[in-house]
C-alpha cells in the first residue's frame, strides 16, 4: 500500500529530496519513479536521488543531495563546509564531501568525495545539514593547498574568517596529524598565538617576513599615545631602537576616529625618534618584493644585522645594501 503521506513528510525534511530506498519503503515502484521522471514532476540529481520539485536545485539541495548518495555517515567538507561556516573561499563549483576511508560511497558528477583515515576524530555538526567543523575546515582547506606557503596562508585566512583559535588548530593537529606541511601549519598556528590578528598582517608575515628570510616582528605592541594604550601591529628590535609596521587595512582605518588614531601615533613615533612604515593590501600582496626590500634597508640603517638563508621567495636574496630586489 502506497504511503503519500510518510512520503510527503519525509521530503519535507529533506529538502524537497527523495531517495530510491525511501520511495520502495513507501510502497511505490521503479516505474511510478521512471513515469514522474518522464513527466518532469521529479529530476534526478544523483542515481537514485530525486528532486520532487521543478526547478533548478537550490544549494542547499545540491548539499543535501551530494550528502544523500554518499551515505548516512557523510559530513559536507572543505569549500562547502567553509561557505556554511560563512567563509568564501575559492572553489571548484562541486559540492564538497567527506566519508570515512574505506566507505562504499563513489565519485559522483557535481560531488567531490573526500575519504579520511581520521574520521572518527572529525567534529561534526549534525544538528541540520551535518557539517565539518570550523578547526577540522580549516586544516582540511590547508592540507589541500598547493604548496607550503600558500597552506600556511589558506589556514591563516581560514582561521581568521571563522574566528578559530590557535589552540583550536593545535587540538585538531594533534588528533589528525596533518599529511603534509606539518610544520608551516604549526607556523601558523603560533602566529595567531601570537597575535596576528587580521587577513593582512597573516599574508604579510607569509609573503613579506618568511619569503624573504626577515625576522618575525612582535605583534601588537603596546605603545602610549595621547594618555592611552594604542597597539602597533608590527615592531621590530634593532640596535637603534624600534621599527614600526603599520598594515593600513583601509576598511578598518577609513573613519575619522581611527584616521585621528593613526595621525596620532605617527606624532608620537616621530618625537620619540621610533622608524616606521606603512603598508597597505597594495603593496603587501602585489609587491611583497618591493616591500620586503624596504623593511630590510630601514632594519639595516638601524643596525640590524639579518640572515637571510631562509628566503623562499623566487626573487633575489636579500641584497646586502637595502636596494630594491629584483626578479631573476
Amino acid at each position: 500500500m502506497r504511503d503519500e503521506l510518510a512520503l510527503r513528510r519525509t521530503a519535507r525534511t529533506q529538502d524537497d529530496l527523495l531517495t530510491r530506498a525511501q520511495i520502495l519503503a513507501a510502497g511505490y515502484t521503479d516505474e511510478w519513479i521512471e513515469a514522474q521522471l518522464t513527466a518532469r514532476r521529479m529530476l534526478r540529481l544523483h542515481r537514485k536521488v530525486y528532486l520532487t520539485t521543478t526547478g533548478a536545485p537550490t544549494e542547499r539541495q545540491r548539499q543535501r543531495a551530494a550528502l544523500l548518495c554518499t551515505g548516512p555517515s557523510a559530513a559536507l567538507s572543505h569549500a562547502t563546509a567553509a561557505a556554511r561556516h560563512g567563509l568564501s573561499v575559492p572553489g571548484d563549483g562541486r559540492v564538497h564531501v567527506v566519508v570515512p576511508y574505506g566507505s562504499s560511497a563513489h565519485d559522483r558528477d557535481d560531488v567531490a568525495l573526500h575519504r579520511s583515515r581520521a574520521f572518527a576524530h572529525l567534529v561534526v555538526d549534525r544538528s541540520d545539514l551535518p557539517t565539518v567543523s570550523r578547526p577540522d575546515t580549516c586544516l582540511d582547506l590547508a592540507v589541500a593547498a598547493s604548496d607550503p606557503r600558500t597552506a600556511m596562508r589558506t589556514m591563516l585566512h581560514a582561521a581568521l574568517g571563522m574566528k578559530v583559535s590557535a589552540r583550536q588548530l593545535l587540538t585538531v593537529m594533534e588528533l589528525r596529524r596533518p599529511r603534509r606541511y606539518r610544520k608551516p601549519l604549526k607556523d601558523a598556528a603560533r602566529l595567531l598565538a601570537e597575535g596576528v590578528s587580521s587577513a593582512l598582517e597573516s599574508r604579510y608575515t607569509v609573503d613579506v617576513e618568511d619569503a624573504h628570510g626577515l625576522p618575525r616582528a612582535r605583534r601588537q605592541a603596546a605603545v602610549r599615545v595621547g594618555g592611552s594604550t594604542r597597539y602597533e601591529d608590527c615592531e621590530y628590535e634593532t640596535p637603534e631602537g624600534p621599527v614600526t609596521v603599520r598594515l593600513d587595512g583601509w576598511r578598518w582605518h577609513s573613519d575619522r576616529a581611527s584616521a585621528f588614531v593613526d595621525r596620532a601615533r605617527d606624532n608620537a613615533a616621530e618625537l620619540e625618534g621610533r622608524a616606521r612604515l606603512t603598508f597597505g593590501w597594495e603593496e603587501v600582496t602585489g609587491t611583497p618584493c618591493r616591500t620586503a626590500a624596504m623593511v630590510t634597508a630601514i632594519l639595516r640603517r638601524r643596525g640590524l644585522l639579518l640572515r637571510t638563508t631562509t628566503a623562499t621567495c623566487e626573487c633575489l636574496s636579500v641584497p646586502q645594501d637595502g636596494q630594491a630586489l629584483t626578479r631573476r
